[in-house]
């Protein structure tokens, strides 16, 4: 098994070596997959439930998926006709799956031509193909045989022989109606298309060129993506839209873009106001319809599956599939797909999509993750600071940082407000230990650590969000901004009274008062209530051996506990290094997990624990004395 395996993947890279093409690189994967049945024979997978059948690479083919849906893995099929001798295109086409080609290029008096010498490429379309076209299309085409269907026919014909090796991503040629050109577009996937039409069938070889059969009948393109949407009265929003932004002239001009056009349902689902405000900036505009735009053109037969694309605005959409339907972002908002121009193709979409660089503040909280804390900052009445275009920067916590009561009080009021800085801040553009003035009209820190960047006892949790005027920052807690110095805070908590009284004996209080920064392990009443009682007394009446532990739990740095990852060594002023580690969220220090963190104040911060700390070192010989201890009683 091993062998066969290594034998495949020796083979498989052996071919993507060689293959000259995306495509090519696909069918030779195909062959690999279905030579045990042949020397000619693919395997292929076959969406379930449908006859949509695909060449894929390896990581398609072990995903088991095609746009989202489960694929039959081995759907065999003659790469190509092996007969010998070859047959004329006229022949090749009722042994390929288009038999209703050979039928109408019967009617329409091309099969003489089709027939005779010559060296043509014919872009076939398959029997289903001919079965999808509306009836009153087919209609018009068979009721003129001698022209339209004539005329349709040669439109699908190129006067010389292309191998699908030849059909190069971005190419036109020719076609043998009055020269109307046909795009090729080569994807990286593997996927060809002409006009958007996939080959599904290529390289089928005649004595007299070459048959590629397409899953759809084509048209000529003469417009181009402007002129299609001034004919469109679906679109008649978005051509003023285009037109207020000055893309009017890009849309005529050549390119090979993909425009995901919003329909006038689309703007209209908009609230007036916002609509509004974005038409009526231009900045906001040009941002909201760039970001409509890919910068490459991509058919929807082009998608299996979810890919991250660049558009015009410079930030990306994840262009998808589910099924038989185009997704954006995720949802199957495309109402209708292919609508060629000469420049690119067009795609209706039903929802307008609006970017972050368009969005007011308060928009870019209602579309993230935060809701629980933009109904705060709307409770705390800082609507108009989020809706209206001062440069600012706001901190808005994770829905579950928020605990215990969520009633709007005067001092709630003031903290939300002191998570709103006054200027538009990059989070790359921070550093350790500069201050950030919020609209409350505190002095914020920031702490840079090698894993987290913290704004006091906040660390960043997501990518900045980057609207019109203002950003915001995801972080990971509420704030807890200072309230005074280590002194103060820990008198102003119950935990802390033989904290407090011991720092007093140890002669430690104009330490802990001065401006530095400390991160202080705080052990509480229970801490010390925990030491035997007999150790703990003798401690407290020996001023320099009490020195001595607190400073083994202080030390000249600010360290909150997101700047904490796994072996974090931390110095302390007795000089002894603490473990420090990160368990379940929860932060240990010498073993010991701290039962509160991130108790901000001026000069440090201060992490409580309910145990005396004590070298790792007196842990292990304790560990050692107990086993000592068990093993000669055994004896005994």
């Amino acid at each position: 098994m091993k062998v066969c395996a290594l034998a495949l993947g020796l083979a498989l890279v052996l071919t993507v070596c060689v293959a000259r093409s995306p495509f090519q690189a696909v069918l030779q994967h195909s062959r690999i997959r279905g030579r045990t049945h042949g020397p000619n024979v693919c395997a292929m997978q076959q969406i379930r439930g449908t006859s949509k059948k695909y060449f894929t690479n390896c990581k398609q083919w072990y995903h088991r998926k095609i746009c989202g849906k489960p694929t039959h893995q081995l759907c065999l099929f003659m790469c190509a006709i092996a007969a010998l001798p070859l047959v004329n295109i006229y022949s090749t086409l009722g042994v390929v799956g288009a038999s209703t080609t050979q039928m109408y290029s019967d009617r329409a008096q091309l099969r003489d031509e089709i027939e005779g010498p010559g060296s043509f490429t014919f872009f076939a379309p398959s029997n289903k193909a001919w079965e999808s076209l509306p009836t009153e299309i087919l209609d018009a085409l068979v009721s003129n045989v001698n022209i339209e269907l004539l005329n349709a026919l040669h439109y699908h014909m190129v006067n010389r022989r292309l191998t699908s090796e030849e059909l190069k991503h971005g190419s036109t040629f020719s076609s043998m109606y009055q020269d109307a050109p046909v795009h090729i577009h080569h994807y990286s996937n593997g996927i060809v298309t002409v006009n958007c039409a996939r080959l599904v069938k290529p390289d089928q070889h005649a004595t007299n060129g070459i048959v590629h059969v397409v899953d759809r009948v084509i048209t000529a393109i003469s417009n181009n993506m402007q002129s299609i949407i001034d004919i469109d009265e679906d679109l008649e929003t978005l051509r003023t839209a285009f037109a207020a932004a000055g893309l009017t002239t890009m849309l005529e001009s050549e390119g090979h873009y993909t425009v995901f056009a919003p329909t006038n349902d689309a703007f209209e689902k908009i609230p007036r106001e916002t609509l509004n405000r974005i038409l009526g900036d231009p900045i906001a505009l040009k941002d909201l319809l760039n970001y409509h735009i890919l910068k490459n053109m991509h058919c929807a037969e082009s998608i299996v599956s979810g890919t991250p694309m660049e558009t015009l605005q410079g930030t990306m959409l994840e262009v998808g599939c589910d099924g038989d339907h185009m997704t954006l972002n995720g949802k199957a908002i495309i109402t209708k797909t292919d609508q060629l121009a000469t420049n690119g193709v067009i795609h209706y979409i039903g929802e307008l999509l609006i970017p972050d660089s368009a969005k007011t503040l308060l928009e870019l909280a209602e579309s993230s993750s935060v809701s629980t804390a933009t109904r705060m900052f709307v409770e705390a009445g800082l609507t108009p600071h989020l809706t209206g275009s001062e440069a600012l920067t706001m901190l808005a916590p994770l829905n579950d940082a928020f605990k215990g009561s969520m009633t709007m009080t005067p001092s709630m009021r003031k903290l939300m407000s002191n998570h709103i800085l006054k200027e538009q801040l990059s989070s790359k553009a921070l550093y350790h230990g500069q201050e950030l003035e919020t609209l409350g009209g505190l002095k914020l820190r920031v702490f840079v650590y090698r894993k987290n960047l913290c704004i006091e006892n906040a660390c960043i949790a997501a990518h900045d969000k980057v609207g019109r005027y203002a950003t915001m920052f995801t972080v990971d807690k509420v704030l807890t901004p200072p309230m005074g110095n280590i002194m103060d805070v820990l008198k102003a908590d119950d935990r802390f009274i033989t904290l407090v009284n011991a720092i007093q004996t140890a002669g430690m209080t104009e330490l802990l008062n001065q401006q530095k920064v400390f991160t202080f392990f705080a052990p509480t009443d229970d801490a010390f209530n925990a030491m035997p009682q007999d150790e703990r007394n003798r401690l407290m009446r020996d001023p320099q051996q009490l020195s001595g532990v607190l400073k083994y739990h202080l030390g000249e740095s600010m360290l909150v506990s997101g700047g904490v990852s796994s072996h974090t060594r931390f110095q302390t002023l007795e000089g002894e290094k603490l473990e420090l580690g990160l368990r379940n969220y929860t932060v240990y220090v010498n073993k010991i997990p701290v039962a509160e963190a991130d108790l901000m104040a001026t000069n440090g911060i201060i992490h409580a624990v309910n145990s005396i700390i004590r070298p790792l070192h007196d842990l292990f010989q304790k560990v050692l004395n107990s086993h000592s201890s068990k093993m000669i009683s055994r004896r005994q």
